[in-house]
């Protein structure tokens, strides 16, 4: 009998048991990223349902809000000059939207443009459910789910953007907007249109929401490229872009940065660019829709957009974005702006 084999096998065994034990053991206690309370992560694919919930919800307050005094307040001034105004309709949307996810991911960090007036009365708004879909998007039930940490997740919310043209009655350029960005990378976009009851919706690298068009690569648009700017200030943006893409380039004003990504998004305008400061919970919605279709938001340096907690709220670079050739429009832009 070989007992001398018999023997080394044991040894072996012994040994490999030892050293799973003791992976075991240190990454239950001595591993940061191991989840000791499954609190500590989150599905993003309940974060996609609770932004389309929480979106809705505050384009019920927007919606709900022309009927009533707007109580239109200034903010101040833009570097435009502009005045940025606040309605309670603004603050009536961050209520619904910022404590609707806050009571439903305690742990979540969100980030709001506004701030409710009355924080006592704005807590008890009502859980999401989100293990219901919202009905138009039955398509986020054949995703698969898909878990991260949450404290590598911060959402960015836009409660009313295009609030002057809100107070003006140009409810098409209204919107609400949640954005989930990981580890700074914006993933997950809502962007809701209250007046016209539509959602726009992108998970980065899985789906978009039915309604977005599969837009055609026309490489002869560089030649004639339709570019839309901020109404607010569109002289100066309007001269840098003919000077960047050529005189054959058609510059036209809108309103609302989340509708100017999404005009790039459906195709009606091949490039959106801001030539000043901007904020954050202006970007982050559409940051993550346009990289759904493959398309590019950066600032007008070429450098991507960082969305983590402890950043900046503000772009002060200014933005470019475009569905097709993004670095050929960057460059252009980036050659124009060198010589100034």
């Amino acid at each position: 009998m070989n007992f001398g084999g018999t023997l080394r096998l044991n040894k072996f065994a012994c040994f490999t048991l030892i050293f799973i034990v003791f992976l075991i053991i240190y990454w239950r206690s001595g591993s940061s990223e191991y989840p000791t309370d499954k609190t500590d992560l989150v599905n993003i694919k309940s974060l996609l349902k609770a932004a389309i919930f929480a979106a809705e919800r505050g384009g019920v307050k927007v919606a709900e809000g022309k009927n009533h005094d707007l109580n239109v307040k200034s903010k101040g001034k833009t570097l435009e000059g502009a005045n940025d105004p606040v309605t309670d309709a603004d603050y009536s949307s961050h209520c619904a939207m910022y404590y609707s996810l806050q009571n439903t991911f305690p742990k979540l960090n969100i980030i709001s443009e506004e701030h409710s007036k009355d924080d006592a009365s704005c807590q008890n708004q009502e859980k999401i459910d989100i293990d219901s879909t919202p009905s138009e998007h039955v398509i986020i039930d054949q995703m698969n789910d898909e878990h991260v940490f949450i404290k590598d997740v911060t959402i960015w919310i836009d409660p009313l953007d295009a609030t002057q043209e809100y107070t003006e009655g140009l409810y098409k350029y209204v919107t609400t907007m949640v954005c989930v960005a990981i580890n700074g990378v914006p993933i997950v976009g809502v962007v809701h249109y209250p007046f016209a009851t539509r959602t726009y919706w992108g998970w980065e690298t899985k789906r978009t929401s039915t309604n977005i068009p599969n837009v055609q690569h026309i490489p002869e648009n560089k030649e004639h490229p339709k570019v839309v700017v901020s109404r607010s200030h569109p002289g100066k943006v309007s001269d840098i872009a003919k000077a960047a893409f050529g005189p054959k380039t058609t510059v036209s004003p809108a309103a609302g940065a989340g509708d100017k990504v999404m005009s790039v998004v459906n195709g009606e305008f091949d490039v959106y660019l801001h030539a000043t400061a901007i904020k954050k919970w202006d970007l982050c919605a559409g940051n993550a829709i346009i990289k759904a279709v493959n398309g590019k938001m950066t600032t007008t340096n070429g450098k991507p957009i960082d969305y983590s907690s402890n950043s900046a709220v503000k772009v002060t670079d200014g933005i470019i974005v475009t569905r097709y050739d993004h670095e050929y429009y960057l460059s252009k832009l980036q050659k124009v702006t060198a010589k100034s």
